[in-house]
């Protein structure tokens, strides 16, 4: 029986841990092959960032976290790896613009120094 996973953002560790996923991975696919400019807007806790970690897992070419998925399943995407940059809004001061400044500068030294 897999559990749901609750409080669970990151598309990684549903998937090592057997964790309820809902395949979605055809959206995912579409916004990756179609088109150009998306922009996402969702409500609170609609999912958001369970998509960013799924786009980034594409991107970093871990294929093996999508067998028996639609991505695997249906398309010949070749999971190609591409080094992310992956920056967690959630974490950063957003008090003042300067402490927004400080709070992103911190976070693209930490990702250029990965």
């Amino acid at each position: 029986m897999q559990y749901l996973p609750i409080g669970r953002h990151s598309f990684d560790y549903i998937r090592q841990n057997n964790l309820l996923y809902v395949d979605k991975t055809e959206y995912s696919y579409k916004l990756i092959t179609e088109g150009s400019i998306y922009f996402l807007s969702r409500p609170r806790r609609f999912g958001k960032s369970l998509l960013v970690s799924t786009l980034k897992a594409i991107f970093e070419g871990r294929r093996e976290l999508f067998e028996g998925l639609w991505i695997c399943q249906h398309t010949d995407y070749n999971f190609e790896p591409y080094h992310v940059l992956h920056f967690d809004m959630s974490k950063s001061n957003i008090e003042t613009p300067e402490k927004f400044k400080r709070s992103l500068d911190i976070q693209v030294n930490l990702q250029t120094i990965a």
